[in-house]
């Protein structure tokens, strides 16, 4: 009798899809005892990540299915159908490939000091595990991520209007001098300025928080390729890069709003600061209030021509946010913005764990290296 798999069958542990079939099983065994390839745990990871059709949550019953005994690179397609409990559209399933690109990941990744972090390792971010399609694994360079403090996503438009810019720059860099971690996409316009108003903070105070922009291309470029500049000094101030994309990955259309929701998934709260009707911003803030999460609107530019996505948002009921003070406030942190470094305020920490300045700035020039920028 063939065994078949779904998601919602109880296996021999007695949750849903725990577990294989024992005839899969069985074979990959006796596949092993063969003298098949096994790769290692990490790189098992890394091949999984790169099979773009199936899901998180299929992913980690194809790791499931490794761990008791499957050997991937004699799976076939009809075997990966059972394990994930579908018809796959797709075709393209060539294991033996998935494996040397795997291979060739984890040597890039140990050359460049990168981490691959999967969903259930200590590091991944536990807000981003609550939404209900988390990445089955992050690629993270720079310094540790903030997970013991809570991050605040600020986003809006691409085509900012230079009031727009400056409210931005203003926010996130109070937000950093409050210990807030900033985290946003790197793009032109508000993601870029809200990057820069927390590298100021840390400029101003070394204990200010970090900044960490999410990529919606592979680990091993920057898009726009414009902010590379931006993305060096990100590392060189102790903040990070993170990608749900492996390297060699480019931007596609679909990926700026996988990328939105690994934005609004990490943070505790999203800001819209400057947002026309058809922004891509609003996409991240759809997003985070998905996930429960509390959305905000800067006070600063509502009513204007270029705000009316913001506008929208507010008419139904999102706070507006005059002053970082009203966030501290709802989240009960007893800094009051616009103290001296050191004074008044509630420590949060900066960005620097398990990372000196000096480690930090290493990283910042390898990257200027790796895409030809001059040291500035």
């Amino acid at each position: 009798m063939t065994s078949t798999f779904r998601g919602n069958e109880v296996g021999r542990q007695g949750r849903p899809g725990e577990f294989r079939s024992d005839a899969i099983v069985r074979a990959g065994r006796r596949r092993r005892r063969r003298g098949g390839t096994r790769l290692s745990s990490l790189a098992t990871k890394l091949a999984i990540h790169r099979i773009g059709f199936l899901r998180p949550p299929e992913k980690r019953l194809l790791e499931a299915a490794i761990e008791a005994g499957l050997d991937l690179s004699s799976l076939s397609f009809s075997g990966l159908e059972k394990i994930v409990g579908r018809l796959i559209r797709s075709r393209d399933w060539h294991p033996s490939s998935l494996s040397r690109a795997a291979e060739a990941d984890l040597r890039f990744l140990e050359a460049r000091g990168i981490r691959y972090i999967a969903l259930g390792d200590p590091e991944y971010p536990p807000l981003l595990g609550e939404i209900h399609d988390p990445p089955f694994g992050l690629f993270v360079r720079g310094s540790p991520l903030p997970n013991d403090r809570p991050s605040l996503a600020m986003v809006g438009t691409r085509t900012a209007t230079g009031k727009g810019l400056s409210l931005a720059v203003d926010i996130a860099r109070e937000a950093a001098l409050a210990g807030i971690p900033v985290i946003s996409g790197l793009a032109r316009g508000i993601d870029a300025a809200s990057h820069r108003g927390a590298l100021a903070a840390r400029s101003r105070d070394p204990e200010a928080a970090a900044t960490l922009a999410v990529l919606p291309v592979g680990i091993d470029s920057v898009y726009p390729p414009s902010h590379r500049g931006l993305a060096a000094a990100i590392l060189e101030k102790g903040g990070s890069l993170v990608s749900e994309y492996p390297p060699g990955e480019g931007p596609r259309t679909w990926r700026f709003p996988e990328r939105n929701r690994i934005i609004a998934g990490i943070a505790r709260a999203t800001l819209v600061v400057e947002a026309p009707a058809d922004s891509g911003a609003l996409i991240t803030a759809n997003h985070a209030l998905d996930a429960g999460r509390d959305v905000w609107v800067a006070g600063g530019r509502l009513g204007s021509p270029m705000d009316a996505g913001a506008d929208r948002l507010a008419a139904e009921g999102a706070p507006t946010l005059s002053s970082l003070d009203e966030l501290l406030a709802d989240w009960g942190f007893s800094f009051h913005v616009g103290a001296e470094p050191g004074e008044g305020r509630q420590r949060r920490g900066g960005g620097l764990e398990g990372r000196n300045e000096d480690g930090a700035r290493s990283l910042a020039a390898e990257l200027r290296d790796e895409l030809g920028l001059e040291t500035t």
